[in-house]
């Protein structure tokens, strides 16, 4: 296997280009039961109709595992952000729209939602009575199916030349409540310092969804406490100042 192109470099991976192939090589120290889960994930979002990279091969490369796909050549959502700014509002409300189409889906053998939450919360570091109040919160909200990226960001949509959006990265698939992966969307934004866009987001999540502001705001206590526990010292430092904060405006 030649590798063409480095794609992307992230914590415990590398994306190579293999002509008309993506190929994902994780290190040894990323656990093969995350990698073959993140394959099925992916293989099951196939089996919907939305735009994904297709499975093509679980293999390993020097020792290594690779997850091989598709590749599909276009411009993320987030470059096309940074060279057109003032398509911000039209590529957002494209973005909104990717996303609704996606939670329009349903995929019953993901993972549920709520039990990976209920797990995360679990493995935090937060007192136990701001966990006992996280759980409490997660089980009283309402209980859905529809698919949830779970990471859904510019940087994970590839708009070809034709203008086809194509959605990457399945890794943290489940099927869930689509507030609570607005939410995400939410915080990714704010964790990228991106304040402004992070308030048009949901704005435009809320108005096409007919969902209450309100509605979102209840969700991102969980959300910040489930996503805190992997990741950078200052994420978590951040997430976690979303925690104690019942109400926002």
């Amino acid at each position: 296997m030649k590798f063409d192109t480095v794609l992307a470099e992230r914590k415990n991976k590398v994306i190579y280009r293999d002509g008309d192939l993506a190929v994902k090589v994780f290190d040894e120290t990323f656990p093969k039961s995350d990698i073959l889960n993140e394959a099925l994930n992916q293989a099951r979002v196939e089996e919907t109709d939305l735009n994904i990279p297709k499975v093509e091969e679980v293999t390993k490369i020097d020792g290594k595992w690779a997850i091989i796909s598709t590749y599909i050549e276009g411009k993320t959502m987030s470059e096309l952000m940074k060279e057109n700014p003032d398509k911000i509002d039209e590529l957002l409300n494209q973005f909104v729209d990717i996303q609704i189409n996606i939670l329009n889906k349903t995929s019953p053998l993901l993972n549920k939602l709520h039990d990976k939450m209920n797990r995360k919360i679990s493995e935090t570091n937060l007192d136990a009575t701001t966990r006992y109040e996280l759980h409490t919160r997660l089980n009283g909200m309402p209980k859905h199916t529809k698919v949830c990226h779970g990471d859904f960001n510019p940087s994970n949509i590839i708009i070809t030349s034709d203008g086809t959006p194509y959605v990457l990265d399945w890794s943290h698939a489940t099927q869930g409540n689509g507030s609570a992966d607005a939410a995400r969307t939410y915080l990714l934004f704010r964790l990228n310092k991106q304040d402004d866009i992070a308030e048009k987001y949901i704005n435009l999540f809320c108005q096409k969804t007919d969902t209450a502001r309100q509605y979102i705001n209840e969700w991102l206590p969980i959300v910040a406490a489930s996503q805190s526990v992997k990741g950078k010292e200052e994420e978590r430092e951040f997430l976690l100042s979303w925690v104690n904060v019942c109400d926002y405006q």
